[in-house]
């Protein structure tokens, strides 16, 4: 039996899946719409202008080869705020649109398969200058930040969600990505989960190169109670849930 399991666990690491679908009747292949490439949100919402790419003045020019040598998970952070220059540099290396958007999909910083871009990124943000504590999402097809809502005891919360690791309550900013899964599966069916799973590594990897511009460090966390990060960001757990979060602090 517990062989069993293990196979069946492993078989989502593999592609055989792949050879058992039938393409020709994806949601994408029998006409229906292409899902929206972003969330929506409500037209009263608050949004916050994020600084633009050619506007950066203090974004730091790092060497790649040095980025990559010096990357590694940092779990202690000093008291000194991120700016909201820094979190704009951060929010673009991680999911920002490079070019123009066309017919339902935008090229971004990262790879994702079939352009699918399936993941939402949202931010506890405890000390940050210029924005209050709360609950943030990116919007990055118009490269702005929109306040979610506050909540109280956030960095209390944040830490029980990730069962009682410290570092998100002594972070500047969690960033927490969420998977709307029917983006990919619109394309790929049952091909899709794996993929999704594949593509927010490529997401966490450039904010682990990006910090590194910035003074910053941050460490992947993948063990988490699902039902209470879900609960935190208010989100219903089954079209859109917690997938992935990284606390970002100075160091």
């Amino acid at each position: 039996m517990k062989e069993d399991l293990i196979g069946q666990y492993r078989y989502f690491l593999k592609d055989s899946i792949r050879k058992e679908i039938n393409f020709s009747q994806t949601d994408q292949n029998t006409g229906i719409d292409i899902p929206p490439i972003e969330k929506p949100c409500r037209a009263d919402a608050v949004r916050i202008d994020l600084v633009k790419p050619d506007a950066w003045k203090n974004i730091a020019k790092v060497d790649l080869v040095t980025a990559i040598g010096n990357r590694e998970s940092r779990r202690a952070y000093t008291k000194e705020p991120l700016t909201l220059e820094e979190i704009s540099f951060l929010l673009w290396a991680t999911q920002g649109v490079r070019g123009e958007v066309i017919s339902g999909h935008a090229y971004r910083t990262v790879p994702s398969a079939g352009c699918r871009h399936a993941f939402e990124t949202y931010m506890v943000v405890l000390n940050v200058k210029g924005l209050n504590q709360g609950i943030y999402r990116y919007l990055p097809l118009s490269h702005q930040l929109l306040f979610e809502f506050s909540e109280d005891q956030i960095a209390g919360k944040i830490v029980d969600a990730v069962f009682r690791q410290p570092y998100p309550g002594d972070a500047s900013v969690t960033f927490i990505w969420t998977a709307i899964p029917y983006r990919m599966e619109w394309r790929y069916h049952l091909a899709a989960h794996k993929v999704i799973a594949i593509d927010v590594g490529h997401v966490c990897q450039n904010l682990y190169l990006a910090c590194e511009a910035i003074g910053a460090g941050t460490c992947a966390i993948a063990a988490y109670d699902q039902e209470a990060l879900d609960r935190l960001l208010r989100i219903d757990g089954k079209d859109e849930f917690s997938i992935y979060l990284s606390p970002v602090g100075k160091v």
